[in-house]
């Protein structure tokens, strides 16, 4: 009896918790369906279903823009962030040099500081090489690293035993073979992470498109594209959630086909400091 009163228990908390997250999506989805009128008011489940609405999105709006834009900030800057970060990551794990630890405080220090302190002098340097009313000022610097990604690598490396690398090292590789051929290939949950992370921070991003980009209609990514639409166009709730729910879907995809190495990713991640 009490096994089964646990059970009860801790499906009920988990059916809860499950209907707190995806009541505001289902409600997302149910207003993208209403009328433009129906969308004004308390009622929740659409009287006519108004499927046309997806199709208005891509004609009054230019979703396909938008969304080829968010697609190269997210890529590139992904794909740059993995190139610098993943050795720089293994440096700070593996290869014990004077002043490591600085360079790791540095980092942590990096990761803490908030944007919004270096914009200006930033946005000036940018500026002065006339990148702005492009996305290159926020996908160019992932080439140099970015601090949290190297951080969680940094976390998920020292997880792998040693003697792997030491392996290799006696087989005759050199730092990048071990890199290459040994470290990357074990740590493909923590790359995943990592990968992931940054995809979903520049699909997501608004304020570095608000501060680079928004001079130039050409370079909008999809949130920014679509805060602006809603600011122009404040009562057409019907057509604003038909777009957030197409903007909501490369997200839940590309989560729902790699979640199993993200979470193992993040649950391998700092168990060895």
């Amino acid at each position: 009896m009490t096994r089964t009163l646990v059970w009860v228990g801790q499906h009920v908390v988990l059916v809860t918790l499950a209907v707190l997250f995806l009541g505001p999506v289902l409600l997302v989805v149910l207003t993208s369906l209403m009328s433009n009128e129906q969308a004004l008011t308390a009622s929740l489940i659409p009287t006519t279903w108004e499927w046309g609405n997806y199709l208005t999105v891509f004609t009054d709006v230019p979703l396909l823009r938008w969304f080829g834009n968010s697609a190269l900030y997210a890529v590139l800057a992904t794909a740059f962030m993995l190139v610098s970060s993943v050795p720089a990551a293994y440096v700070l794990a593996r290869v014990k040099f004077r002043g490591s630890g600085a360079v790791f405080l540095a980092v942590i220090i990096a990761m803490l500081l908030p944007p919004q302190v270096t914009a200006i002098p930033i946005y000036v340097m940018w500026s002065q090489a006339h990148l702005t009313g492009t996305l290159w000022p926020l996908i160019l610097p992932n080439l140099l690293g970015d601090a949290f990604s190297i951080f969680l690598l940094r976390q998920f490396f020292l997880t792998i035993p040693k003697e792997y690398a030491d392996a290799a090292r006696i087989d005759g590789c050199s730092e990048w073979g071990v890199l290459l051929r040994v470290i990357i290939p074990m740590a493909k949950p923590g790359i995943a992470a990592a990968a992931i992370f940054m995809f979903f921070n520049s699909w997501n991003d608004y304020y570095g498109p608000l501060l680079y980009a928004s001079e130039n209609d050409a370079a909008w990514p999809v949130a920014y594209g679509l805060a602006t639409f809603r600011g122009a166009h404040g009562t057409d709730w019907s057509i604003t959630m038909a777009i957030t729910v197409l903007v909501m879907i490369p997200v839940v995809l590309i989560f729902f086909f790699a979640q199993r190495v993200f979470v193992e990713g993040i649950t391998l991640t700092g168990v060895k400091g």
